[in-house]
Formats: C-alpha cells, sequence, structure tokens
C-alpha cells in the first residue's frame, strides 16, 4: 500500500513568489516648485490680468504711477508705527510682486498748525497738477461786478462794485418798485405798501417825489432803472446791466 504525500499549498504561493521578475523601480511623487516665503507683516496681493488704463492717449504708455498717502506722524503713532515703517513697507510689497521695479519716495512738509486734508495737503506739496489747479481756481478773484446789483437778501445796492448810500427808506422804496418790476405804481400804493404800519409819519404823495428823486440821485449814471410814468406813478425796469439777487425765502413784501 502505497501512500501520496501532499504538498503544502504556502509553499506553492513561496514558490512562485520567489520567480525572478526583474528589478522595480517605485514611483515617487514629483516635487512640487516652493513659492518663495513671504517677508512677515507684508502684505499679498492677487495678480490680475493687465488692463490698458483708460485714461491713457492713444500713442502713450504708462511708466509707473504716484500713490498719494495722507497720514502725519501722530496718526502713525496712535496705529504704533511710523511713516518710515510705512514707506518701507509698501517698498518691500512692490518689490515682491515686481522684483525689478524701483521705488522713489517723498516726504511732504508742512508748516505746524496749517490745517485741511492730510492727502490734500501731500498733493499740494509734491506739486499734483490737479490740486494746483484746484487751489489756483479757488483763489482766483471773483470778476469785477459792473452795473447795477440790487441784493434784496442783503439789501444793498452796489454801482460798478461800490456800494451806494441808501438810506433804509430809500432801498425800501426801490426794492417795492423791483418786486413790482415792469408794473406801474402809483405814488398812493407806494405810501400804503411802506407807510402802513404807522411807525413814521405818514407823507403826501409830493413827498413820495422827493423820495425817488433822492432815490435816483444816489443811482446815479444808473437813475432811469426808476422811470417816471406822467400823471401816474413810477416803475422799475430792468436793463442789461442790472441784477436782481433775491433771498432764498420769499420777501415779505411779495404780494
Amino acid at each position: 500500500m502505497s501512500l501520496t504525500i501532499a504538498q503544502p499549498r504556502t509553499a506553492l504561493r513561496t514558490a512562485a513568489a520567489s520567480t525572478d521578475l526583474g528589478t522595480v523601480t517605485p514611483i515617487r511623487p514629483r516635487r512640487q516648485p516652493v513659492a518663495p516665503p513671504v517677508p512677515s507683516g507684508i502684505p499679498t496681493s492677487p495678480v490680475v490680468a493687465p488692463q490698458r488704463n483708460r485714461a491713457l492717449p492713444e500713442g502713450t504708455e504708462a511708466r509707473g504711477f504716484a500713490l498719494y498717502v495722507g497720514i502725519d506722524e501722530a496718526a502713525a503713532a496712535a496705529a504704533g508705527t511710523t511713516l518710515a515703517a510705512v514707506v518701507e513697507q509698501l517698498k518691500a510689497l512692490t518689490a515682491q510682486l515686481v522684483p525689478s521695479s524701483e521705488t522713489y519716495a517723498a516726504v511732504a512738509v508742512a508748516a505746524e498748525g496749517s490745517g485741511g486734508r492730510d492727502v490734500d495737503v501731500v498733493r499740494l506739496a509734491l506739486q499734483d497738477r490737479s490740486a494746483v489747479a484746484a487751489r489756483k481756481q479757488a483763489e482766483k478773484p471773483e470778476p469785477e461786478e459792473t452795473g447795477v446789483v440790487i441784493d434784496i437778501s442783503r439789501k444793498r445796492v452796489t454801482l460798478d462794485g461800490e456800494a451806494a448810500p441808501l438810506t433804509y427808506k430809500e432801498f425800501e422804496l426801490l426794492q417795492f418798485l423791483v418786486l413790482r418790476e415792469g408794473q406801474t405804481v402809483d405814488r398812493a400804493a407806494i405810501i400804503d405798501g411802506l407807510w402802513s404800519d404807522g411807525e413814521d409819519e405818514t407823507p403826501n404823495e409830493r413827498t413820495i417825489d422827493v423820495h425817488v428823486r433822492r432815490l435816483r440821485s444816489k443811482l446815479g449814471a444808473f437813475e432811469e432803472i426808476v422811470r417816471t410814468v406822467r400823471g401816474v406813478g413810477y416803475r422799475f425796469d430792468r436793463h442789461a446791466d442790472v441784477a436782481v439777487r433775491y433771498a432764498s425765502t420769499p420777501s415779505p413784501d411779495l404780494f
């Protein structure tokens, strides 16, 4: 009687595993480039696609820019820094974004207590063209007024820029006619309108003629703006050289 001894399955697996399949090189992950470290405290800016500045005329190119920063030493100190430190941070950020760039920093100096917004002071001190033009426009003297200016709001009359020496009642008389421009006002209506409060002695119609004559004498070469309507009364006629300025609220004399 013969016996057959089976080999263990584990032995077969071992033999199969020992078969020479050649040398296998393990696959290693590709190393990604490492970005240079960002200096501490310097903000980063996202990369944006370049766009043409629409303010540039055709045929020109931008070669840099100026950033006006309005910060005085006190404001910088209150924020825990200095102007010099802020400048260095901005220069470092520029070098990080564009390593080939060159920078130049200038400090704007103003007299102590000069006031105004810091950024406006900086722009003027560094001769920013738009700021200088705006300052010149603001300082430009107003053109001298010519002709007659009847200022209802300030109750005064100027003749070629000089104040006419009207009395209060003379101005009231002129204003009464001006507010009824183009209308003939009889003497009785003037008396009712200007002497109805009873504070002054009520004049007669001849007295109104005297008041008008004195008013005209003080208007000088412009006396014809108060015209006489024979047998009726007086009328204010506006001319090209006459300007009337009204108050922001209606005059109580308006009807």
